[in-house]
């Protein structure tokens, strides 16, 4: 029983670590070229958009909103993979048991 606990109070340490490490990350998405980049941090919180000037065109919106949305969506990938390969070892496939932070 031992044992167990420490082990678990390792975990418990890891998993701590690996959301710090995730917090302080940050990621980029871009779209276009590089004419649209989001920024977000390893938990998914937007940090910034940069638009550059060229991707402005007052009679095409919809092409703009269509780069920060497809900037956003890289970004949050980005974010979800670095989350995998943070967390991943740490809860060493325990993601299946409904455990809060798995």
């Amino acid at each position: 029983m031992q044992q167990m606990l420490k082990q678990a109070q390792k975990m418990q340490q890891q998993i701590a670590q690996a959301q710090a490490e995730l917090a302080e990350a940050e990621l980029t998405g871009t779209a276009g070229g590089g004419l649209v980049t989001a920024t977000v941090s390893g938990t998914g919180a937007i940090k910034g958009i940069k638009i550059d000037p060229k991707a402005v065109d007052p009679e095409d919106v919809e092409t703009l909103e269509d780069l920060v949305l497809a900037a956003l969506h890289n970004a949050a990938e980005a974010s979800r993979v670095l989350t995998e390969q943070k967390m991943g070892p740490v809860s060493g496939g325990m993601g299946g048991l409904g455990l809060p932070g798995f």
